[in-house]
């Protein structure tokens, strides 16, 4: 049984996607960030960073294991899926997985920043980060023009990408004219894994303070 410690964001959902796509029973246990929870002893013991998603296995003597792309890789390696053995696709995987980790995720996390939530317009910052995200989204569409998948079948790649990249409106990033991208992202919304994964856990009013509680998920 694996406890996912986690959020209503684009990283705690990777790795909601990817326990619902290998089929591994776990422990949903959600953790109110306004509260900050993710900054108590408790969960600082098993994710020093203070940053969710984090996951515990508890079949493998509790072993606790942070940062998403780090999780991908454990639980691809666990269940056996979504991660080649052959070395060269193994490396295209995680090459994949590396492009989200270090440049997706944090160019769209700052777009959202000064897009969304700053509480002054600085548009320089704004202009910056949306042109950096839409350049990596045109490398995403020139890829996807010739494969299916980021490497020929679905993998932790395409998780990790498409959980940000399906909310490019909140970042204000446009992808028309990047009809690969779009298809692309159409289709994982046709994953069954996919559609539930990101709505666990469901998002709260940012205003509202609430315990974390767990509940029970199994397939």
């Amino acid at each position: 049984m694996i406890d996912l410690y986690t959020a209503a964001t684009p990283n705690g959902y990777k790795i909601s996607i990817a326990l619902e796509e290998m089929a591994l029973p776990y422990n949903l246990i959600p953790l109110n960030l306004m509260a900050g929870e993710q900054k108590q002893p408790d969960f600082l013991k098993i994710c020093p960073n203070g940053r969710i998603p984090a996951i515990v296995d508890r079949d493998n003597d509790d072993f606790a294991v942070f940062e998403s792309g780090a999780i991908l890789i454990y639980l691809a390696e666990k269940s056996g899926k979504f991660l080649p053995t052959e070395p060269k696709a193994r490396s295209q995987v995680l090459q994949w997985l590396m492009f989200q980790m270090g440049g997706i995720g944090p160019m769209m996390g700052q777009a959202n920043v000064f897009y969304r939530y700053f509480p002054e317009t600085i548009q320089p910052a704004i202009d910056r980060y949306q042109h950096e995200c839409r350049r990596l989204f045109e490398v995403l569409n020139d890829r996807l023009a010739h494969h299916e998948y980021l490497v020929d079948d679905y993998s932790i790649a395409d998780m990790a990408n498409w959980a940000w990249v399906r909310t490019h409106e909140w970042s204000g990033v446009p992808v028309e004219g990047l009809e690969h991208l779009q298809r692309w992202i159409n289709a994982l919304y046709q994953r069954p894994a996919c559609k539930k994964g990101i709505t666990l856990p469901p998002r709260q009013d940012a205003s509202t303070v609430t315990k974390a509680g767990s509940s029970m998920i199994t397939r």
